[in-house]
C-alpha cells in the first residue's frame, strides 16, 4: 500500500512496495527526513542515496528522478516540507540573511539530530490534522529553515537563491538530463532561454528538433546498455525515459531494425 498525505505542503509519504516516482522539474527547495526505507535521487550527474535519519535539503531548479524502497521488513516512509519562495524572502529579511552565489549541487545531507527528530515527529502528526490555520503550518515551515541554519549555516547558498537561470551551455544541460521526461518550456527555461529561442539554438547545435534528438539519443544509450552491458529491455526502458515497454520496442525497432530482445543474441 502506498499513501501520500499533503497538508499545504507538509507531505507524509509511506510505501510498503518499492515505488519510481518519475522525474521532478523542482521549482522551490525542499527538506525532507527519511524516516525508513531508502529513496534514491538522480540529477543528471549522480545518484544520491539516502537512508533512515537523514535529512536532504534540495535546492529550487533541478531535475530529479526519485525512486522510495523500503528495507530490513519496514516501509519507505518520509516526512517533507516544501518552501516557497515568498515564505524564504520573508525569512531572509527578517533573520538578516542575504542572497548568496547560487551553488550547483543538488543536494545537502544532514544525520537528524535530537532538534530535527522531534520537528519531524511533529510534521507527522500535522501531515494528516485537518483543518489546521495557514500561520500554524507557515510557523512550521519556518521552524524548519531555522533549525538547518542553526546547524548548517552554508544551507543559506540553497534556501536563499533568488536567482533565476541564466543562459547556460545548452548541449552540455541536454547530453546530461536527455533522460528526464519533462515539457520543453522546462527545459527551455533551466537553460536561461525562452522557448522560441531553445528550438532555434537545439536545431543549430544538434540539426534535429528537440522531441527527435532526445528519442534518438536515449534509443543509443539503451542499445549501448543492452547490447554492451548485457541489460534486458525491462530494466532499460525507464531508465533511458521511456514511459511503456511497448512505446519502447516499437521506437527501438524503427530506429535500429531490430526488437531490443534481439540485440546481443
Amino acid at each position: 500500500m502506498n499513501k501520500v498525505e499533503n497538508n499545504s505542503g507538509i507531505i507524509h509519504a509511506c510505501y510498503t512496495e518499492a515505488t519510481r516516482a518519475g522525474e521532478h522539474f523542482i521549482e522551490d527547495p525542499g527538506i525532507s527526513c527519511i524516516i525508513s526505507g531508502s529513496m534514491t535521487a538522480f540529477d543528471g550527474t549522480v545518484a544520491h542515496t539516502f537512508l533512515p535519519g537523514d535529512v536532504v535539503l534540495y535546492r529550487k531548479n533541478i531535475l530529479a528522478r526519485f525512486s522510495k524502497q523500503p528495507a530490513n521488513g519496514k516501509p519507505f516512509e518520509s516526512v517533507a516540507v516544501l518552501l516557497d519562495q515568498p515564505l524564504l524572502l520573508e525569512l531572509s529579511k527578517d533573520f538578516g540573511e542575504k542572497a548568496t552565489p547560487r551553488t550547483e549541487k543538488s543536494f545537502n545531507t544532514y544525520h537528524s539530530n535530537e532538534l530535527l527528530i522531534n520537528y519531524f515527529d511533529s510534521l507527522r502528526l500535522l501531515s494528516h490534522t485537518k483543518n489546521l490555520s495557514p500561520a500554524l503550518l507557515q510557523l512550521k515551515k519556518k521552524e524548519a529553515v531555522l533549525l538547518l541554519l542553526q546547524q548548517d549555516p552554508s544551507a543559506a547558498q540553497l534556501l536563499f537563491d533568488f536567482s533565476i537561470p541564466g543562459k547556460i551551455d545548452l548541449e552540455a544541460f541536454m547530453n546530461q538530463h536527455y533522460k528526464f521526461n519533462v515539457s520543453l518550456p522546462q527545459l527551455a527555461y533551466l537553460t536561461g532561454r525562452s522557448l522560441a529561442s531553445f528550438k532555434r539554438d537545439f536545431e543549430k547545435i544538434f540539426s534535429l528538433s528537440p522531441n527527435r534528438w532526445i528519442q534518438r539519443r536515449r534509443l543509443q544509450e539503451a542499445y549501448y546498455l543492452i547490447n554492451d552491458k548485457k541489460r534486458k529491455p525491462k530494466d532499460v526502458f525507464l531508465e533511458v525515459g521511456f514511459e511503456t515497454l511497448s512505446h519502447f520496442s516499437y521506437a527501438f525497432k524503427k530506429q535500429f531494425g531490430l526488437n531490443p530482445s534481439a540485440i546481443g543474441i
